[in-house]
């Protein structure tokens, strides 16, 4: 009889707890969306969603309809978080139901970026993934063993920009993919035209192009991809396949260059090399998690940093009073002998704060990779649905940075702003913004800060940025950012030149 009843109990407990849920579901339900752009039927708010510098048009509505708005297109919500303090609350203390990628019909399946750590869903390939990386690039101690890497092809680079310095940007791609390479792979590039940097510069491109909010439609729209090829309007198609493509590429060469390197006994250390060796015996599915995680690494690592560094000249071209400062403070510590070493930076507060500015002013990734919401949930009285597409506006927070209540003339370019001075606290860190929320950060935030920071103090060592001459007029560089899911300064020229012949000389000598 005991039994029984203990049993009923049960089974009533079960139908309790089933119809409260329905119902909690029920009244969240009833509760609102976000507020947001207008919504047609079938389509919703097709017509409002911009087609490129979507951060622009977010931020609009963000001033429109408040911090946290929302829009549907066919049935997929989006939440458009236009403040720093919403996105920690959603996605850093909520990140247990907040760390999932949405499914990119286009760019993560039929391009294939979702066999990447970017755009992995959230579980056990995600989590073996950044367990990978962070064994190599997640703790300072970690990173500071490739000092001598950075070092090295920094010299690279500065010969290579004194030697062509029209050539600025080609010099920084391939400055952050020979480091990236050395550390995933083990491989040295070469001097010029490199195919595993030339492939990664095709690839980020066609990434941040397939994976943006506004870039393709079949993204939020997966039966497009079911239309017949020869259909108007389904050319597409072709095109992601010659870009999954160019992405095979991209992970499969560099490593089946270490198997190779390995066969022959000549392989350097690497993330690749030293866990085959490691393994031994290795699975097809620790392999596959392996390529793609080290092609993560390959391809995001040099991407974010090169628009970083980029960004760099177009701020020294403008503030040249910013430039002579962080120089003389170079000349004191290094002196006129030597160029910086990574052990510098701790005598280097402005030079570092320098770093922390272009951060704050130039946002890698104005969007983010959106973020999906796995169960349903509330946020100050607004319903957020299981499912939605959660993008966390870093473009608008970074405006809201320039708020007069957290920044000193906020609008201005002035790293001293994150310098401890008598009655002056440093300003708020960007860094707790751009690399992302929750368990989703970056996973190469610390390898990315120090090369930034070694490229800051390297560069202005030796070099003098100004702006560009047409028939002796000076003419500032162009501002702007590009479209999609990774942002670079519009094309703009600029005057590079060394800072005397004994800079120069400096820079020959490294060389040998």
């Amino acid at each position: 009889m005991l039994e029984s009843v203990n049993g009923l109990d049960l089974a009533l407990g079960g139908v309790a707890a089933v119809l409260l849920a329905a119902l909690v579901r029920r009244q969240r339900q009833a509760l609102p969306l976000p507020p947001g752009p207008p919504s047609l039927p079938f389509i919703g708010g097709l017509l409002s969603m911009p087609s490129e510098t979507e951060w622009l048009t977010f931020a609009e509505w963000g001033a429109k309809y408040g911090d946290i708005c929302s829009v549907s297109v066919f049935g997929q919500t989006m939440i458009i978080v236009n403040a720093p303090q919403i996105a920690t609350d959603l996605l850093d203390r909520r990140s247990a139901i907040y760390s999932d990628r949405p499914v990119m019909a286009f760019g993560g399946d039929f391009v294939g970026w979702s066999r990447t750590t970017v755009l992995l869903p959230y579980g056990a390939g995600h989590r073996a993934s950044r367990r990978l990386m962070h064994q190599v690039i997640g703790t300072q101690n970690a990173v500071h063993k490739f000092d001598e890497i950075e070092e090295g092809e920094m010299r690279v680079f500065l010969k290579d920009l004194l030697k062509k310095p029209e050539d600025f940007v080609e010099h920084i791609r391939h400055l952050t993919g020979s480091i990236i390479l050395r550390i995933s792979h083990g491989y040295h590039v070469q001097p010029d035209k490199d195919p595993f940097i030339e492939l990664a510069n095709v690839a980020t491109e066609q990434f941040a192009q397939s994976t943006s909010p506004g870039g393709f439609l079949a993204n939020l729209v997966p039966p497009l991809l079911h239309l017949p090829d020869w259909m108007p309007g389904a050319g597409f198609k072709a095109t992601g396949r010659a870009w999954r493509a160019t992405l095979d590429k991209m992970a499969d060469f560099p490593h089946e260059f270490v198997k190779s390197q390995m066969s022959a006994g000549t392989a350097e250390p690497s993330f690749t090399s030293n866990f085959l060796e490691e393994k031994k015996e290795i699975t097809p599915e620790e392999e596959f998690d392996l390529k793609w995680s080290a092609a993560s690494l390959h391809s995001g690592g040099a991407d974010t940093t090169v628009g970083s560094i980029h960004a760099l000249f177009r701020f020294m071209a403008m503030n040249p009073s910013v430039q002579a400062r962080a120089q003389a403070e170079i000349d004191a510590v290094v002196g006129p002998d030597r160029l910086p070493t990574m052990a510098d930076r701790p005598r280097l507060p402005y030079v570092n704060a320098l770093a922390l500015e272009v951060l704050r002013s130039h946002v890698v990734a104005p969007t983010g990779v959106p973020h999906r919401v796995t169960e349903d949930d509330v946020y100050e009285g607004y319903y957020i649905p299981k499912g939605s597409l959660v993008l966390a506006n870093l473009w608008y927070s970074r405006f809201m940075l320039h708020d007069e209540r957290t920044y000193t003339r906020p609008m201005e370019f002035r790293p001293e702003r994150f310098l401890a001075t008598e009655g002056h606290e440093p300003e708020k860190d960007p860094r707790t913004i751009c690399f992302g929320f929750g368990r989703r950060i970056c996973p190469g935030t610390l390898l990315a800060d120090i090369s930034l920071f070694f490229a800051c103090a390297s560069i202005l060592s030796v070099f003098e940025i100004g702006k560009w001459k047409e028939d002796g007029v000076e003419v500032a560089p162009v501002e702007g950012q590009t479209s999609g899911t990774i942002s670079h300064p519009l094309p703009f020229k600029c005057s590079i030149r060394p800072r005397s012949a004994k800079a120069a000389a400096l820079i020959h000598d490294a060389q040998e």
